[in-house]
């Protein structure tokens, strides 16, 4: 039945392609960003979880 819906369809075939081309050039700029992005930058947002002092200035700030 599935067969026979999605041959009806007419060019079913370009959808996997621009699946794939949209995954393929999502991971490569994503890689890209990584590679480029301030090690500072990096090094801050992988303390915020732990970071006490952050937690606290934003409790202040949002009163």
């Amino acid at each position: 039945m599935q067969k026979e819906i999605l041959s009806s369809i007419e060019n079913v075939e370009i959808y996997p392609i621009i699946s794939l081309l949209v995954f393929v050039l999502f991971f490569v700029g994503m890689g890209w960003w990584v590679l480029r992005a301030d090690k500072q930058y990096i090094d801050h947002m992988k303390s915020l979880p732990v970071d006490d002092d952050h937690q606290n200035e934003e409790s202040h700030e949002k009163k």
